[in-house]
């Protein structure tokens, strides 16, 4: 194994600096950088070397980022070289042959994530469009002008589409104020603007809004009957046991979980740390049922996706049948701002633009965030385009959120606030193009177990900021992170982090956050920034840009229990000095899955 960095001085400021600083890392922050910034720019603590190796494309909506190496690559004599003379290289955790079962003689291995997004990936969004359009301005007499509220007649669009059975709803170009918050309780919806541009949703709504959304699609999910696990089902299986599966037929939605038990707690090192899920059943994996086999003795269930960690039954490991979900529901081609005075940003916690609930197989994209017509025109605040968070996806499988940007929130204070992609507690959600800038945490899993087999492909973190008190807007450089509660085998895929991506034992911060990642993999990063990697179990980095920083020494309080130190491949070693191949390991392995 390539030796990796090791920790600098400077890191250790910045713990001291945290330990000082409890509004920046306690509630909510945990990885912070010691690197001070203002308001929207941020002064990085980190060396950067090399050229920046960004490339932008501009959709319609948003700008969307993709990250390559900087060098071009030719074949001659069978070998493939960069332009820099350089071979091309692969891990040796993923060779030519590489199948989903390879595994070293320690136990390292690769998931298969190509499993992620919008139908299992591999097709085009929105297979299923309603054919009945439903025109916000000329259907429902919405004002485009944001003089007056247009949140009743996009309510009534909205109604009228569910009472169809689904319908796709145009918002044309035009500044649509919302003054109450707006929902989606059924499937097949589809709130489509002009471009993000052009048909601007203005959300004011802010006193009493805490935990809550502006538009919202939340299905009504409901669990069937237990079926305790008869034998442990092991990481990487697509089958499990049950004494009887006769209730159950290919199609059915379900979810695989067990109790945070005291044993397991101590399995990971967690006692006294992990507190805010202990003896409560949690979900783990959200999956649909390929086939039952009731002829088996025990009955044996075959799942579309395979298990991402051990399910034990000393832990009451069990299935259950899910009901309710929302399917094929999107948001397209929309800007959304919510900005309001400074002061009334910091009196709530966590409110979001969007929020999809209890969805499978659903989208967003062509979404971004632009300066809020509410924010203040001067001082604290001035130009910002959001309260609090932007999108949060929760409980929910097989979902795309794609070629979107969102920026500048008001509240980065702690109480989970300046969240700009959140997820939680879902399974297999592509999250590829996006922009995240100066959020606290403008990409992050967060708050519970369960968050498995999502991808964040092609992003671009930066500016992130952590800011303790609102009446001065300086703060430490925040870090896009596994947040809470064991992230189960995640990919960062072909991105830029010029900030900083964190996969650490967070301790007690956040309510026991303790181990956050375990088998994550940050493949072929990108930036300037920090990539802070000492994950539960194994974890890796694959492949990082030389301008990118690494961190995976133990020997500082966020990598207590994590042995072995997390693999790195790239850094330091002249054999992998060129270009990693593939440059996309979720596509990689999406290309041979479908055999391609």
């Amino acid at each position: 194994m390539p030796s990796p960095r090791t920790a600098t001085p400077l890191r250790v400021v910045a713990a001291a600096l945290c330990a000082l600083i409890t509004a920046t890392c306690g509630d909510d922050g945990g990885s912070t950088s010691a690197g001070a910034t203002t308001g929207g720019a941020t002064a990085t603590a980190t060396s950067s070397t090399g050229a920046d190796a960004t490339s932008e494309s501009t959709t319609d909506s948003a700008t969307a980022t993709s990250t390559s190496t900087g060098e071009a690559t030719t074949t001659a004599g069978g070998e493939t070289t960069t332009t820099g003379g350089a071979a091309a290289w692969r891990s040796d955790l993923y060779p030519e042959d590489w199948t989903p079962e390879l595994e070293d003689g320690e136990g390292r291995f690769l998931h298969d994530f190509s499993y992620a997004g919008y139908r299992g990936g591999g097709v085009e969004l929105a297979r299923e469009l309603p054919a009945l359009t439903i025109d916000l301005v000329a259907d429902h007499g919405a004002d485009p002008s944001g003089e007056s509220d247009a949140s009743p007649a996009l309510q009534a669009a909205i109604d009228a589409a569910a009472d169809a059975g689904g319908a796709i709803i145009t918002i044309p170009a035009g500044l649509f104020r919302l003054d109450a918050p707006v929902s989606v309780s059924a499937s097949k919806i589809v709130l489509r603007g002009e471009g993000a541009d052009a048909s601007r949703l203005w959300m004011t709504a802010s006193a009493g809004m805490s935990n809550k959304s502006h538009v919202t699609f939340r299905g009504a999910l409901s669990y069937g009957d237990d079926a305790p696990l008869v034998a442990d089902a092991a990481a990487r299986a697509f089958t499990v046991e049950v004494a009887d599966a006769s209730g159950l037929a290919p199609g059915d939605d379900v979810v695989i979980g067990w109790t945070i038990t005291a044993e397991f707690i101590a399995e990971h090192g967690m006692s006294g740390v992990w507190m805010a899920f202990n003896g409560d059943w949690q979900p783990f994996f959200w999956r649909t049922v390929v086939a039952v086999d009731t002829a088996a003795d025990p009955d044996v269930i075959t799942l579309d996706v395979p298990l991402r960690y051990p399910a034990k039954t000393r832990d009451g490991a069990s299935l259950r049948a899910v009901s309710g979900y929302l399917r094929e529901v999107g948001v397209e081609n929309l800007g959304v701002a919510d900005a309001t005075a400074w002061e009334q940003a910091w009196e709530e916690d966590q409110i979001h633009a969007i929020e999809l609930d209890g969805v499978v197989d659903g989208w967003v994209r062509g979404v971004a965030s632009f300066p809020s017509p509410g924010a203040p025109s001067d001082g604290l605040g001035v130009g910002r385009h959001l309260q609090s968070g932007g999108l949060i996806v929760r409980r929910s499988k097989r979902v795309t959120v794609a070629d979107s940007h969102l920026a500048l929130p008001e509240n980065r204070g702690g109480g989970g606030n300046g969240y700009l992609f959140e997820v939680r507690q879902s399974s297999e959600i592509l999250f590829r193009d996006l922009l995240g800038e100066a959020g606290r945490h403008n990409f992050i899993q967060n708050w519970g177990f369960g968050a498995t087999g999502i991808v964040w492909l092609r992003i671009h973190s930066k500016d992130g900021i952590a800011v303790p008190l609102k009446g001065a807007d300086v703060g430490l450089t925040g870090f896009s992170e596994f947040h809470h509660s064991l992230a189960t085998a995640n990919l960062i895929d072909q991105s830029t982090i010029d900030d900083g991506w964190g996969a650490v034992n967070r301790g007690d911060y956040s309510t026991g956050a303790g181990h956050s990642a375990t088998q994550s993999v940050l493949w072929n990063s990108d930036g300037s920034g920090i990539l802070r990697s000492r994950q539960f179990g194994h974890g890796y980095v694959i492949g990082p840009a030389p301008s990118l920083k690494v961190e995976t020494s133990l020997d500082l309080l966020d990598g207590l229990g994590t042995e072995p130190e997390d693999w790195v491949e790239g850094p330091g070693d002249p054999d992998k000095a060129g270009a990693l191949e593939p440059a996309s390991l979720y596509e990689d392995q999406l290309a041979r899955r479908l055999g391609g």
